[in-house]
């Protein structure tokens, strides 16, 4: 996998490089700036972008706008953007496109290698990757009408979907049996008015909901 990072501290670039390089992971350009983001991909593009929101020169959301230009340029990379907080905000807009080869994650889960490098190869290979602390946020503020028809366990069901977990990953975390966690996906799809399509589109399909409500 190919890797272009965009981060302006220096510690932290340096750290994801030398942590993917050690995941087996080729890191083809390090950046500290929006604008050089850009230029990397432009000239090489690559599997995936990891991204700061905040970058020079204003350090408000030159790293999300950059994100959001090179999923609309360059739809075959991936982008998992990079924040020290929970900004719902700016998880919509990146959201608020095609639902496939993102992410949203908070920098304290670089901390985690294996989360996070688990993460970076799913939005490569077209998946989609939210912080469960941004769902948490979204669950309890953006919460629709055809939301509050669910069920407790089919809320956390959806919440372990919008972290990018399978079938499989949702039975290990709640202590269930697959074909339960079958039954409740089918549940929340019901309940959302999400059509019979590729299930992957509708997983996403269904935290959706939150952000465009």
């Amino acid at each position: 996998m190919r890797v272009v990072i965009a981060e302006d501290s220096v510690l932290l670039r340096e750290g994801l490089v030398r942590l993917l390089e050690s995941a087996g992971e080729q890191v083809v350009a390090a950046v500290a700036d929006a604008e050089a983001l850009i230029d990397a991909v432009a000239a090489e593009p690559p599997d995936i972008a990891v991204i700061d929101v905040r970058m020079p020169p204003g350090f408000t959301d030159e790293g999300l706008r950059a994100a959001l230009t090179i999923r609309r340029r360059w739809p075959e990379v991936g982008v998992l953007v990079l924040s020290q907080y929970v900004e719902e905000r700016y998880a919509a807009d990146l959201l608020s496109g095609p639902v496939n080869r993102v992410g949203y994650l908070l920098k304290d889960r670089v901390a985690d290698v294996a989360e996070f490098v688990d993460a970076l190869r799913r939005v490569a290979a077209g998946g989609a990757v939210l912080d469960p602390e941004v769902v948490a946020q979204l669950l309890v503020r953006h919460r629709a009408r055809p939301l509050e028809r669910l069920t407790g366990r089919e809320t956390e069901v959806l919440s372990l979907m919008a972290q990018g977990r399978s079938n499989a990953g949702v039975a290990a975390g709640l202590g269930i049996s697959l074909s339960a966690v079958a039954k409740h996906v089918n549940s929340i799809f019901t309940k959302l008015n999400l059509a019979a399509v590729d299930n992957d589109h509708r997983r996403v399909l269904a935290v959706l909901q939150f952000l465009r409500s």
